[in-house]
């Protein structure tokens, strides 16, 4: 079966497949916020004066703490809510800045290490096929000189 996460090439390095990843975040992050909107709204409806009262806004305020842009629209007014809100908080700052940093390495081309590693790699296992090489052909010499200074 093929790893969909990472390939491992002819060095052993291991490349990660960052679409996948990509698309695997995005996806986790929509579904953290879908199932935890059920929650948040739960919390909401039960409030006196709460202004979350669908899952649409339950949706969109998480959305927004997630992405930490929170417009202030729609704010928890429970005690149960603001801790959905700040635990979302948490969560969608690592899985945005997580995504945030694939879409960049993507865009604006930061040096892969990766490839820098395994472009080494191959010079010095061409270096290295070389000297072996080169010692076998001194090794030759100093038997070929060694017979014949033999008397």
């Amino acid at each position: 079966m093929k790893n969909a996460i990472y390939k491992v090439d002819h060095y052993g390095v291991r490349n990660y497949r960052t679409g996948f990843l990509t698309l695997i975040s995005v996806g986790l992050l929509y579904l953290i916020i879908a199932l935890l909107s059920g929650l948040l709204l739960m919390f909401e409806r039960a409030a006196p004066g709460a202004n979350i009262t669908s899952f649409g806004d339950a949706f969109w305020t998480l959305q927004m703490s997630a992405s930490t842009i929170g417009f202030g629209d729609f704010y928890p007014v429970s005690l149960g809510g603001r801790t959905v809100v700040a635990v979302m908080f948490y969560i969608g700052v690592g899985l945005v800045g997580f995504i945030g940093a694939i879409i960049a390495d993507r865009v604006l081309g930061f040096a892969d290490t990766s490839i820098k590693n395994r472009e080494l790699r191959h010079q010095n296992a061409e270096i290295l096929a070389h000297n072996q090489l080169l010692e076998q052909k001194l090794d030759r010499l100093i038997e070929r000189l060694g017979r014949e200074m033999k008397p």
